[in-house]
């Protein structure tokens, strides 16, 4: 009887490799919960972005990874992001978890008209049209003064206030607002995993691979890209919430080019269309330029042959680097199992 094992088959039991997963997320996690208690304030702010940014940086490689589409709009949803949640906390006094959802929820309803004209184009044409969105929204926050404030931008967003009456807890502290961060960016990657990994991820799948062939196998394509694309607002708009909380200023800065370009750095050194790449990314690069910090007239020179170093060692991104390391782990399991088995 003919093997059909083809190139493509695992090697690995799948049961073993996935339990490798799990124990490396399990482990990941208890450093992070256990990291504030030896870890000063310093370092607990750097995780806090990397956290912050992980958000945008999951809806960018949902959009990238998962449809093949380049946007370096995120910086925008992301700044939309932070002026709502800035604006209702200023104006209205709401709740800061009200401020999270409307904001992601504002991001993803102004991606819609935004993305109907622009989903439309493709490949380059698509590009340029969402980098026309950054200038637009530069414009837009230095002129709109009597909403933006212009220049001056927006200070003294509250902190967040969790509970209600006596119960009511302002996060102020670092530790504080490191675990609010962390179990909302494990909610946002819980939330991206489930979708991946539903029947519209391999939808979503099948239009980066061949978008033709999507289409005449009955796939909406277009209509599943709009929502990806709005998808993608979403978490840009909460990561945005977040960031603005926690700087407690909002400024026209946040829709430099430097934020999109920031979280397009994360997602393709992480690893584009893997799970684990975001995650990786966010961590590794503001880490990086949070650590570059002591030669400031030379960080961003430094920074920038770091990122030509990446491209040309691991052109894949940083995440194959930990599947690798996953599967070989799993492969030193099988063969001790095994040789268990033959010894007995």
């Amino acid at each position: 009887m003919m093997s059909t094992t083809t190139l493509d088959t695992p090697r690995l039991p799948a049961a073993r490799l996935a339990t490798v997963n799990w124990s490396a997320c399990a482990l990941a996690m208890a450093a992070l919960l256990a990291a504030p208690l030896f870890l000063g304030d310093y370092y607990l702010h750097a995780m806090v972005l990397a956290m912050i940014f992980l958000l945008p940086a999951l809806g960018l490689n949902l959009i990238l990874g998962y449809t093949g589409m380049l946007s370096l709009a995120q910086g925008v949803f992301f700044g939309l992001g932070a002026y709502a949640s800035a604006l209702m906390a200023i104006h209205f006094g709401t709740p800061f978890l009200v401020n999270f959802l409307c904001a992601g929820l504002l991001a993803g309803l102004i991606a819609l008209p935004l993305g109907i004209p622009a989903l439309r184009l493709r490949d380059t044409s698509f590009v340029m049209c969402t980098l026309g969105m950054v200038v637009i929204a530069q414009v837009v926050s230095k002129n709109w003064v009597d909403l933006t404030r212009g220049d001056m931008g927006l200070s003294g967003v509250p902190r967040p206030t969790l509970g209600f009456g006596d119960m009511a807890l302002t996060i102020v502290r670092a530790p504080e607002y490191f675990y609010l961060v962390l179990v909302l960016a494990a909610l946002a990657v819980a939330a991206f995993v489930a979708l991946i990994r539903s029947p519209a991820g391999r939808c979503m799948v099948a239009i980066r691979d061949n978008e033709t062939l999507a289409e005449s196998l009955g796939v909406p394509t277009w209509t599943y890209k709009l929502i990806v694309f709005m998808l993608s607002a979403v978490f840009a708009g909460l990561g945005g919430s977040l960031y603005a909380h926690f700087s407690t200023v909002v400024s026209p800065l946040v829709f430099q080019a430097y934020y999109s370009n920031t979280i397009l750095i994360i997602v393709l050194g992480g690893g584009v269309g893997k799970v684990p790449g975001a995650i990786i990314g966010s961590f590794v690069f503001v880490a990086v330029s949070e650590a570059l910090r002591i030669t400031p007239e030379l960080r961003m020179v430094i920074y920038g042959f770091v990122l030509l170093g990446l491209v040309f060692l691991f052109p894949q991104g940083l995440a194959p680097l930990f599947h690798g390391a996953a599967e070989r782990i799993a492969r030193i399991g099988q063969g001790g199992s095994k040789e268990q088995r033959d010894v007995r």
